[in-house]
């Protein structure tokens, strides 16, 4: 399998039906809808924000004397227990989903973190440390695995892979917080110089577990749910000012129906077998798995916690030195990845990711040898090099892995399984991050530079699999995307059945209402 799928520039099915009048900015509804996506979204900072804060924390000495200057296995465990936390979420987390619903799902995971950073606040041991970053890491299992599934589930379809693509992208807005409030504290003589980026890390979940009931919940999972009604006022007021015979509405729901069902025709079996039961899902089990891997593994895991190891390694000792350069690097970082979000539709994902694993493996290879210059030489521009290429690298890494890497593994997931192949996207990151989190500190202090010559050579296998395995998707609606890797019938099934509900539409006898309309119908 190789090569590039091909797709129309424009989405023939839907596009349409769209009223160009009806932008983000100037409907009510939308904006109401995509405030609440905004309180979605911001479940990826908690994520963000705990990397930044921990290698910022390695910076402060307030911090270091607290819990005995941590270092090797210790430094590891107090890095990795976050994610050992997530691992021990994943056996329950699309059950819930599944079973209560994205919303409920959110709300319980945005609870279990607001006690654990309580806790983690008031630490007064290292183990009581530990156990409140691992109850984060449990609690932040639940709402990231429902919270991206209900961004794109809820979102205006004009919108929704710049949408999705923001989840990820946002993992950087709690970085630049943590990475600041770091730099800010970090001259507070006492123990309030880690305690407090320790608190701020529970503002995201508290505000998720005062609305997130207020939102609306997934129109797909109330219609496998039977909520038919229901799934129809809730794509009616938010995608067209409740006119429930709005043809771009009824189109969705049609189609939304007709993958369900479809999926129900092909796979009675929706246990975790389901996911390698087709070559279609086996398709999409390789690729994922292969995204979460690489997310993990091209490198960044040496920067995103153990960034002070390195400025050391090249020469850059002074604690303020240290935390103001990862205070600019999260806001490059934010910057790129909303960018790369925003050209999701116009660029494609396929060409986002080859251009993406290619700089990626330019920029690493740079830093190998700037490094290596370093430690063998001593020369301080090969030092300040280094800086500078983590930098590009960054940019390079963020233009698909950051914004790409849920947004499709997402969209290319029929709903039936949707909910247990994120999960297992979730937990091969928690694993591949646990395994760096261990691994890299130890075979840093061991090979110092040569350790960038494993990264340079793998980043080069990346490129190969994106190459020859990678599908792209642009341009078309989440139930085609995800129907694209079972064949043509099952796209012709589905467009097919939701064909028949805008042919109303086209006879006439059904017209889209005024884009600034704002009918009071109850919100589902």
């Amino acid at each position: 399998m190789g090569g590039v799928t091909a797709v129309s520039g424009q989405d023939a099915s839907f596009a349409h039906l769209i009223d160009e009048r009806r932008k983000w900015y100037n409907n009510r509804r939308l904006i109401a809808l995509n405030a609440w996506i905004v309180l979605l979204l911001i479940t990826s900072s908690t994520n963000g924000y705990d990397g930044s804060m921990m290698n910022g924390l390695q910076s402060l000495p307030q911090w270091e004397l607290a819990f005995g200057n941590p270092s090797g296995g210790k430094l590891g465990l107090l890095n990795a227990i976050q994610n050992i936390g997530a691992l021990a979420g994943y056996p329950f987390a699309p059950y819930m989903s599944d079973g209560i619903g994205r919303r409920k799902t959110v709300f319980f995971g945005a609870t279990i973190m607001c006690v654990a950073t309580a806790i983690q606040t008031a630490s007064q041991s290292v183990g009581m440390f530990i156990g409140a970053r691992f109850l984060i890491g449990f609690g932040l299992t639940f709402a990231a695995n429902a919270a991206p599934m209900l961004v794109t589930e809820i979102s205006y379809p004009t919108y929704r892979a710049p949408l999705t693509s923001l989840y990820n992208s946002l993992w950087y807005s709690g970085s630049i917080i943590a990475a600041w409030t770091t730099y800010g504290t970090f001259k507070i003589n006492s123990t309030w110089a880690w305690r407090l980026p320790s608190l701020l890390q529970g503002i995201p979940s508290i505000l998720q577990f005062v609305l997130i009931l207020f939102a609306p919940e997934s129109p797909r999972w109330l219609i496998r749910k039977g909520r038919e009604a229901e799934a129809l006022k809730t794509l009616a007021y938010y995608h067209a000012d409740s006119n429930e015979q709005d043809p771009l509405v009824l189109y969705e729901f049609e189609e939304i129906k007709a993958a369900i069902e479809y999926d129900r025709s092909v796979a009675t079996n929706v246990g975790w077998k389901s996911l390698i039961a087709t070559p279609g899902n086996r398709k999409r089990m390789r690729i994922i798995v292969a995204l979460a891997f690489f997310s993990q593994w091209s490198g960044n895991g040496l920067v995103s916690y153990y960034l002070t190891k390195v400025f050391i390694q090249i020469g850059i000792t002074d604690s303020g030195t240290q935390l103001l350069i990862n205070g600019i690097l999260q806001i490059w970082n934010l910057g790129w990845a909303v960018f790369a979000a925003f050209m999701v539709n116009r660029l494609g994902r396929r060409f986002l990711f080859l251009l993406s694993a290619s700089l990626m493996t330019l920029f690493y290879m740079a830093q190998a040898i700037c490094f290596a210059e370093y430690a063998e030489h001593g020369h301080a521009a090969a030092g300040h090099a280094v800086i500078a290429f983590i930098f590009l690298f960054y940019a390079a890494y963020d233009v698909a892995f950051t914004p790409l890497i849920v947004s499709y593994t997402v969209e290319i997931l029929p709903y039936q399984i949707r909910a247990k192949g994120f999960n297992i996207f979730n937990f091969v990151i928690s694993v591949t991050l646990i395994f760096n989190q261990y691994v890299n500190p130890v075979a840093l202090d061991a090979l110092s530079w040569k350790y960038y010559i494993v990264y340079v050579c793998w980043l080069a296998v990346e490129f190969i699999f994106l190459w020859f395995f990678l599908i792209e998707t642009k341009n078309r609606t989440l139930e085609e995307t995800a129907a694209l890797f079972d064949g043509d019938d099952a796209l012709e099934q589905i467009a097919n059945r939701a064909e028949g509900a805008h042919e109303v539409y086209e006879d006439g006898s059904s017209e889209k209402k005024s884009f600034g309309g704002d009918n009071q119908v109850s919100r589902a």
